[in-house]
């Protein structure tokens, strides 16, 4: 008997194993499986995560390995050997657009001199000497040793026969030669409204113009072909894909860029995603009020971009008291307070948001009333204020009071202390900058860096906000520190923040199941690692809509 069982004492281990496997749940199918990786979901809890799973570009499941790897299967599986995951980084304030075309200007940026301008300005000549108009853009006085404004002198014996235009760093002030002045019909005698043209001791023209005059000599500047801003578009996405970012926020834009760039977008050529703010024009309002927010899977168009006034760095900034350094000049608005009135009715009648630049105290404490009175208690129009740079302590809390985004950069902070106190003084400069006040006003602030003023890399804006020091890792202690945000405020005001701001955090900017597969992998914890390594982090992929669109080279 013993013998006649022995046979099925053997097969039981056997029939065990099948029954397990019979019972064992079925793998399910995902498009991609990342694991072995710290990844900071940045949901409400700010939890962390070991992987995730994708599935038509959204995340399905996040959790340990062990989880995901047992219930999905991917066609792709990366294994992101121990390093560090975030939600694709978004920059809540820039000009994309502008960055693409200006990548063929003469790049003027940390130039140290009026001498190193020209001097730049001839090498670009002679690299391109066949263009119409010679352009440049970044330079900043401030950083010179003089720290005065040029003329046009030395642009006007160099180049006689074509037209100049630089631009300063921050976009609201430009040197140009006669040339242009001639193309642009500007003459002593010519008036301007919220701006500068600059005129000497005798009256002469010196060549500089400040905010809406800058915009008498750019309106002559010939558009390039769709061919050119394609190309230029394109290799602008590469360098964004490179530094982690996915969404951009395109501040100041007309129907026809927006066409061309939602075509790149159709034809899955231009991947990132885009919030474009309108320019506030005749023809841009016309067709939006009509027509409404555009909501694509990679495009949101629902808001107009307007300036209240200019740039501190240039003194167009609208200030309550005069400047410190200039006792009898206080800046200036670039309309008048009944224009802003009106758009702003205008707009709280649509459904599209109203975002503001506005850096001096003044021309925020005229945007904040105008809010207030144009949204009348509504509490959730998300309404932006875009730098909020200098802000009255007695204006402070309107920024809750009225439920407006504070829409800010942080390399703006750690760019201008070098000489934001000799324009302000020493107390107003205190409520500079201010972007820890305005987080506790609104709860939230939507970080971005305002590139090309800045640079293009999210995570230079993140060290700026979290340590309050430049790229040299000064001062000690970091400027007016008691300004500075913590990490994972920092990090949510890079992703989730502003993904608020845009009315997009329902979309994307945290790793949860149903968001936007838009991620970024770094060598670095954001979170952790030591403040002077921060900039040096380096992106290893970028992911939009669970497809690479970039991988360092190895």
């Amino acid at each position: 008997m013993i013998q006649l069982l022995r046979p099925l004492f053997l097969l039981m281990p056997l029939l065990a194993a099948f029954s397990s496997c019979q019972n064992a749940p079925q793998q399910q199918a995902a498009d991609l499986v990342v694991y072995n990786a710290t990844v900071y979901t940045v949901d409400s809890a700010f939890s962390k995560a070991q992987a995730f799973a994708v599935q038509d570009g959204k995340f399905l499941a996040v959790g340990t390995a062990d989880e995901i790897r047992q219930k999905y299967k991917g066609k792709q599986e990366v294994d992101a050997g121990g390093q560090f995951i975030y939600p694709g980084f978004y920059d809540a304030h820039c000009h994309f657009y502008r960055y693409a075309l200006g990548l063929r200007f003469a790049d003027l940026v940390g130039t140290t001199s009026w001498g190193d301008v020209v001097s730049t300005l001839q090498r670009q000549r002679q690299q391109y000497p066949q263009a119409a108009w010679l352009i440049g853009r970044g330079w900043d006085q401030n950083d010179w040793p003089t720290k005065q404004f040029p003329t046009k002198d030395t642009l006007d014996k160099l180049f006689p026969d074509v037209p100049v235009l630089i631009i300063r760093v921050d976009g609201h002030a430009a040197i140009v030669n006669q040339k242009a002045l001639d193309l642009a019909g500007i003459t002593a005698s010519t008036p301007i409204s919220g701006g500068v043209i600059g005129r000497d001791a005798l009256g002469q023209l010196t060549g500089l113009l400040v905010d809406n005059a800058v915009g008498l000599v750019g309106a002559k500047i010939p558009e390039p072909s769709a061919t050119e801003a394609n190309a230029a578009l394109l290799q602008a996405q590469q360098l964004c894909v490179a530094v982690g970012l996915t969404s951009l926020a395109d501040a100041g834009l007309d129907k026809a860029n927006i066409d061309q760039m939602e075509a790149l977008q159709k034809q899955g050529k231009l991947k990132l995603r885009l919030y474009a703010m309108l320019n506030p024009t005749a023809a841009n309002k016309q067709f939006y009020f009509k027509n409404g927010p555009v909501e694509t899977d990679r495009l949101t168009v629902r808001s107009f971009k307007v300036y209240a006034d200019g740039a501190l760095g240039s003194r167009g900034a609208c200030l309550v008291e005069p400047y410190h350094d200039r006792p009898k000049e206080t800046g200036f608005l670039l309309s008048t307070e009944k224009e802003y009135r009106a758009l702003a009715k205008e707009i709280a009648a649509s459904k599209f948001q109203m975002n503001t630049h506005a850096i001096g105290d003044s021309a925020n404490r005229i945007i904040l009333n105008i809010y207030g009175e144009a949204l009348k208690g509504q509490q959730d129009r998300r309404w932006r204020i875009e730098h909020a740079q200098v802000i009255t302590p007695a204006d402070m809390g309107k920024f809750g009071q009225f439920g407006i985004v504070p829409s800010v950069q942080p390399t703006h902070a750690t760019s201008d202390m070098y000489w934001a106190g000799e324009r302000l003084g020493p107390e107003r400069v205190k409520t500079a900058y201010a972007f820890e006040q305005l987080r506790k006003q609104y709860g939230q602030v939507a970080l971005g860096s305002d590139f090309p003023v800045e640079d293009i890399n999210p995570l230079f804006g993140f060290h700026s906000a979290v340590a309050r020091q430049d790229a040299k890792n000064y001062p000690e202690g970091g400027f007016q520190p008691e300004n500075a945000l913590s990490r994972p405020d920092a990090l949510r005001g890079m992703t989730t923040w502003a993904a608020h701001a845009a009315f997009e955090d329902k979309q994307k900017g945290s790793i949860q199941p149903g968001m936007a597969a838009d991620f970024v992998l770094l060598n670095k914890d954001l979170l952790t690692a030591p403040a002077p390594e921060l900039r040096g982090a380096q992106v290893q992929q970028t992911w939009i809509a669970g497809e690479q669109v970039f991988s360092i080279k190895k």
